[in-house]
């Protein structure tokens, strides 16, 4: 078995307007559960580190140069620097908040989503292994063994020094653009540390912008720049009877659910039974942890929130705590198990789930998770199903594919521009749909694995981490370091939906800019009869994404072709009219209306043409189309 999904009551909706079959769930994404035996996170081990828990302190002094310094002590970062410690490096990990553990332990996100690849297995090992083992094993975990664990991996490495409340306010760079030193901030005062590499694990990439190194935000490079998906406040409660819950499963209180001894998951109408009381908020399906006497619940969405404003941020949790109080006052009187639950807290920081993305020399894309590619110069694999989270209130997101496994290159993690860095998390070099897969927190554990090898690399053959993008043998020995370390990156050869067909390079142009959406079947319709409409939506859709200038000089020219399309029934499409359509769009004039005139132009190719029969015009058809005139347009951009 690959994968055992936690979702809340499935709502299938079958769409086919062009873009594919649609599964549309309530608790799309983020409740993925393993066939890891669960068990109690309040294990004797995890509680001894409880007990013996210290925290984080601001150092008063520091040397006056190191070999690695990490900036953030999310889970990535702390796994970055362990391991750059392990591999000899005098290491410095600076955390501005006062404990490590970030979206994990302030969030309290602390349902885990571990991705497994082929035939099942973990793909996240190494560091995240080590920690995942010290907090119980489980689905889920304690916030408190969560703190504990991240600190007990950072004391037991000798090479490595901790400071907490700790800020970064200034970069220091040469006159190749390669970071030298940094100027930090703390009680204690103001000092200025050097280091042979920097690797940034802060959730928003926050360290490599302040060195100029370029991004773009939310879903800039598909041409919506605007893309917000929802973020989260967890809730926290405690007087949960789980003998109550179970009954709300056995009985379907509020639909389809499942549930083990520390995990339950589904009741899916919640969606509809619940009413928010704030504009821009929605409860979803619950993910339901318990750890000990204490639950926690993922299912708040919350609209319409920019995650790089810390205005924006706290008025969402403003929003969330208030909305929370309704919540458990619905829950109390409505389900089985919440009849005494009170708030226990409410978390510290948002769960924010996209900000910026970082330009890398490998650009991350979308068909690389399709087709289950591996690369040369892989230091980690991703294995999630790509999560687009709802982005407001009238829709309920959707799971573009789900694959077997992919690598995620050294290339990926390498900033263009900015030397001497790497970056690490959510915001590192992947597209914007890329990282609905390798945004998760055991994927970027094991990212921020391999920068701390790499690093360690670069400092003892003295190669800068541009250079060792372009040098196999280099490569090899931070794969191999990886592997003797524990981590999992072997090589594999995974084959994907429509190999080798004739369209097969058409689906993955279009899955790029998410034009198609194949689920968690890895389906689509590529043999239906396609319909005028479909082809609409298809051309629509593809046209916005690749080229938005375009799009908006040509409105009136797509609005007259949208609205001819959806003024009757749907149509059977034939050839014919495929090519008013396209050329309604690309044709300047008569003499234009034509496939040979199209097909000069560069709008299509020749090959699409010739495989469009006369009738019956089925998807795979409008995908190689489709595609041919992304490739045209991206040209003109």
């Amino acid at each position: 078995m690959k994968k055992v999904y936690i979702w809340g009551f499935l709502i299938v909706i079958v769409i086919a307007i062009g873009i594919g079959v649609t599964l549309l769930n309530l608790n799309v994404g983020e409740e993925e559960a393993t066939d890891n035996e669960t068990t109690d996170t309040n294990t004797a081990d995890a509680q001894t580190l409880v007990e013996q828990y210290e925290k984080p302190v601001a150092q008063e002094t520091f040397e006056e140069e190191y070999d690695v310094i990490v900036i953030g002590g999310e889970p990535e970062g702390v796994a970055a620097a362990v391991s750059a410690a392990r591999n000899g490096q005098k290491t410095l990990l600076i955390e501005k908040r006062e404990e490590l553990g970030g979206l994990f332990t302030y969030g309290m996100l602390n349902f885990l989503d571990i991705p497994q690849g082929e035939g099942g297995k973990n793909v996240s090992e190494g560091i995240f292994k080590e920690w995942h083992e010290l907090v119980g094993v489980g689905n889920a975990f304690g916030i408190e063994e969560a703190h504990a664990a991240f600190k007990h991996l950072v004391d037991n490495e000798e090479n490595l020094t901790l400071t907490s409340e700790t800020e970064v306010t200034d970069v220091v760079k040469d006159d190749t653009n390669t970071i030298t030193s940094i100027n930090i901030s703390n009680e204690h005062g103001e000092f200025e540390v050097a280091a042979g590499a920097f690797i940034d694990a802060t959730q928003d990439a926050d360290f490599a912008v302040m060195a100029d190194a370029p991004y773009f935000t939310g879903g800039e490079d598909i041409g919506i720049a605007d893309k917000r998906m929802a973020v989260t406040l967890m809730i926290h409660l405690k007087g949960v009877d789980w003998d109550g819950i179970r009954t709300a499963v056995e009985e379907e209180t509020f639909g389809t659910s499942a549930m083990n001894d520390h995990v339950a998951w589904g009741f899916g109408d919640l969606h509809y039974d619940y009413k928010p009381v704030q504009e821009n908020t929605r409860l979803r399906g619950l993910n339901l942890a318990k750890v000990g006497d204490e639950y926690f619940i993922n299912a708040l969405q919350i609209f319409g929130i920019n995650g790089l404003d810390e205005e924006s941020k706290q008025k969402a949790i403003d929003m969330g705590k208030e909305e929370t109080e309704h919540i458990v006052e619905f829950l109390r009187a409505e389900f089985p198990g919440f009849e005494n639950a009170e708030i226990a807290s409410f978390p510290e920081e948002l769960y924010v789930r996209e900000t910026r993305h970082v330009l890398a020399e490998y650009q991350l894309p979308m068909s690389d998770v399709w087709t289950n590619k591996d690369h040369w110069d892989s230091i980690a694999l991703g294995a999630y199903p790509v999560d687009v989270q709802a982005q407001t209130t009238e829709d309920y997101g959707y799971v573009i594919a789900d694959p077997i496994q992919y690598a995620i290159p050294f290339r990926s993690i390498v900033p263009k521009e900015v030397n001497g860095l790497l970056v690490v998390g959510r915001s590192a070099g992947f597209s914007s749909l890329a990282a609905g897969s390798a945004r998760i927190v055991p994927t970027g554990m094991a990212v921020g694995e391999g920068a701390g090898v790499a690093a360690a690399v670069s400092n003892e053959e003295e190669m800068t981490f541009r250079d060792m993008t372009e040098n196999e043998d280099i490569i090899s020995q931070v794969r191999t370091k990886l592997d003797e370390q524990g981590a999992f990156v072997d090589h594999f050869d995974v084959g994907y939906p429509y190999q080798d067909e004739w369209y097969d390079e058409s689906i993955q142009k279009l899955i790029n800019y998410g034009v198609v959406v194949a689920s968690y079947t890895n389906e689509l319709p590529v043999d239906d009869q396609a319909s005028n409409q479909a082809l609409v939506n298809v051309l629509n859709s593809a046209v916005q994404r690749a080229n938005g200038s375009f799009y908006d000089l040509n409105s009136a020219a797509m609005q007259e072709m949208y609205s001819m399309a959806f003024e009757g029934e749907a149509q059977d499409l034939t050839k014919e009219m495929f090519l008013n359509m396209v050329a309604g769009i690309f044709a300047q004039d008569a003499s234009e209306a034509n496939w040979d005139a199209l097909i000069e132009k560069g709008v299509v190719t020749a090959d699409s043409v010739e495989q469009i029969p006369d009738e019956n015009v089925q998807y795979k058809h409008i995908y190689a189309i489709a595609a041919d005139i992304v490739t045209y347009l991206e040209m003109q951009a």
